[in-house]
């Protein structure tokens, strides 16, 4: 088999190589390239020490020389150069307790995870597969590289990764691996939060995130996201649903775009409704409240996940406003655009859209067809340009300071001048605006 290279990384192993040592590349790039798809990223491995590494290039970064890591940067780019090692002991969970650096490549590729990322491959040699790689990405297979309670004794985090390589790559698990991963959920407590957040996103994002009930059949969930599991175990007993809350999130998520914001979103959007779950004398099941709650119990989630405030507001916000109704009407949904924030509308209709989806057949296709009105209505406002915000207003602070109005009344003033354009665009004006602050302004007076 022959793999084509990028040019960089075929210098960097030539370079190796005329020097008198070993190198290929090795793990996600050969496994992404057997499968035809681009890699991310080049990693290479090789039998030179750190040392002997930097001696062979002009550009380098310590990035990792401890563990025999060195980046070597060519022009613009850069890729990991690895010492061959043999790994120690995991004390932690997930860092050696020493590294020994070894001159075979079959050492290395010992340790590595899963046998799809143990395969090595230079020009000269072709593929190396010690561990029968090639064979499981044909049978679409994820197993783990010898035996896999020692694989995840030594990093806690392969269990998730191992999920998330069966959603990307959509390949069942083998049962060894499946059984080993089911006794060590319980040590994902291990592992950091960074870590398990990053590994989650790219299960979510993939094609299939339905797979993220493996990490609940697999006992995962109950570390990093327990409230999920109160969901799977809360029922919705209506004619709108089908579903338990738990699945009815799984449904959601799959009909949403692969965007992180839009899966987080769903996956949390309704994390509340066992938290407000009331069943009346019928057996009918309410959950009055739930969105607020939802948003709520998203915000403490994704704080403890370590999500980017900007990753983590925008989730918030459309799980706070994913139950709101607007009518297929120009001023109501010029008010929606308003309260979600009009950069966000979009994902809104997309997170309800999705909702609706994941319900009962029950009057979802009039909902989904009122959806598709309010989008017509929305875009409509878009191509007419109408004010949705304050800073778009006609008149400003400082309109309203030259005619006498002070503190707060500044910003309350302004606040029912949009309310008044987003009922009729055409109060944008400055005359009609400052007309009616002034009827505002003698109202208050006369209060």
């Amino acid at each position: 088999m022959k793999l084509k290279l990028p040019a960089k990384v075929k210098y960097i192993l030539d370079i190796l190589r005329q020097n008198g040592y070993e190198a290929y590349v090795v793990g996600g790039c050969v496994r992404d390239s057997v499968l035809a798809k681009e890699p991310n990223d080049w990693d290479i491995t090789t039998s030179a020490l750190p040392e002997q590494v930097k001696a062979c290039f002009r550009r380098t970064v310590d990035t990792g020389i401890q563990h025999g890591t060195v980046t070597v940067l060519v022009g613009d780019s850069s890729f990991e150069v690895t010492t061959y090692r043999i790994d120690g002991e995991y004390s932690d969970g997930r860092h050696p307790d020493s590294v020994t650096f070894t001159g075979r490549l079959a050492d290395d590729l010992q340790r590595r995870d899963f046998t799809i990322n143990a395969m090595a491959y230079n020009e000269e040699d072709g593929l190396v597969d010690l561990y029968g790689g090639m064979k499981d990405l044909q049978e679409r297979v994820i197993r783990c590289v010898g035996d896999p309670n020692e694989r995840f004794d030594e990093d806690a985090l392969r269990i998730m990764r191992a999920v998330r390589f069966a959603a990307q790559l959509d390949f069942r698990i083998d049962k060894a691996t499946y059984d080993a991963i089911a006794s060590h959920a319980d040590e994902l407590h291990k592992v950091s939060a960074e870590r398990i957040r990053v590994e989650l996103v790219k299960l979510l994002i993939s094609d299939h995130p339905e797979r993220f009930m493996d990490l609940y059949e697999l006992g995962m969930t109950r570390v990093i996201l327990p409230e999920f599991d109160v969901c799977m175990h809360t029922p919705q007993n209506s004619i709108y649903h089908i579903w338990n809350v738990g699945e009815h999130i799984v449904h959601a998520m799959c009909e949403v775009p692969a965007d992180t914001v839009l899966r987080v979103t769903m996956l949390l959007h309704d994390i509340g409704k066992p938290n407000v779950r009331w069943t009346d004398s019928l057996g009918r099941d309410h959950f009055k409240g739930h969105a607020r709650v939802s948003a709520e119990m998203a915000d403490g989630i994704l704080r403890r996940l370590k999500f980017d405030n900007d990753t983590r507001k925008k989730c918030v916000n459309l799980i706070r406003w994913h139950d709101l109704r607007p009518k297929p009407e120009p001023a109501d949904v010029r008010r929606t655009m308003y309260t979600v924030g009009p950069d966000n509308f979009e994902d809104f209709l997309a997170v309800q859209w999705a909702d609706n989806m994941a319900k009962s057949s029950y009057i979802r296709d009039k909902a989904l067809r009122q959806l598709s009105r309010i989008y017509d209505v929305y875009r409509q406002i878009i191509e007419d340009g109408d004010c949705l915000s304050i800073r778009d207003l006609a008149i400003n602070g400082r309109d309203l300071t030259e005619i006498g109005i002070r503190g707060k009344e500044v910003g309350n003033i302004l606040e029912a001048c949009l309310m008044c354009v987003l009922r009729n665009p055409a109060m944008n004006d400055h005359e009609l605006l400052m007309m009616y602050a002034r009827q505002r302004v003698e109202q208050i007076l006369r209060a």
